[in-house]
C-alpha cells in the first residue's frame, strides 16, 4: 500500500477485505492480531471491532487515552452511516473539493471522517461492523487495519 492510498485504492481494499463469516471469536482473533501488530510497532492506540453496534473486542496499549475512544466512536459512526471506511469518506469529500465537516451535515461530536475505521464486510450480507483504530495519524490508523487485516484474511 502506498502511504497516501488513493480514492481507488481504498475502493479496492473495501472490495477484496470480506469475510466469509464473522462471530464473536473472529473478532477476537482479529483484535488480538491488530493488538499484537501495534505493540510490536510501538504504536499507542485504542482498537474497538464491532458488529451490529455490540463491541466485541475493545484495547488500549500504553499511550493511548480517553480521547482515543471517542475517535474510535466518531470515526465508527461513519463506517455506520456510510457502509465505507471513514478514509475513503473524507477521501471523497475531499476530492469533490469539499470537506466531511461542512458539507455532510453531520454532527462533529458524533462523525469524523478521518482515517482508522474499516467496514466488516460479510460476503454476501454486506456491512456489518466496524474495525476501528485510533491514536496514529489518520493514513496510519487506516495501514494497521488494512495491513492487519490483509494478513488475517489470508490465514483463512
Amino acid at each position: 500500500m502506498t502511504e497516501h492510498p488513493t480514492l481507488d485504492e481504498i475502493i479496492a481494499q473495501e472490495t477484496s477485505l470480506v469475510f466469509d463469516r464473522f462471530d464473536e471469536d473472529t473478532a477476537w482473533q482479529l483484535g488480538v492480531a491488530l493488538r499484537d501488530a501495534a505493540s510490536a510497532a510501538g504504536s499507542p492506540v485504542a482498537i474497538s471491532i464491532r458488529r451490529n453496534g455490540q463491541r466485541l473486542f475493545h484495547a488500549a496499549l500504553p499511550g493511548a487515552s480517553a480521547d482515543n475512544d471517542g475517535w474510535l466512536e466518531r470515526k465508527g459512526a461513519v463506517v455506520d452511516r456510510y457502509g465505507r471506511s471513514s478514509l475513503r469518506v473524507g477521501e471523497e469529500f475531499r476530492a469533490s473539493g469539499k470537506t466531511f465537516e461542512d458539507s455532510s451535515r453531520l454532527d462533529r461530536a458524533t462523525f469524523a471522517a478521518h482515517g482508522g475505521a474499516f467496514p466488516v464486510i460479510v460476503r454476501g450480507v454486506g456491512c456489518i461492523g466496524t474495525i476501528a483504530v485510533s491514536g496514529l495519524p489518520q493514513r496510519e490508523d487506516h495501514r494497521l487495519v488494512v495491513e492487519t487485516l490483509e494478513a488475517f484474511l489470508a490465514r483463512q
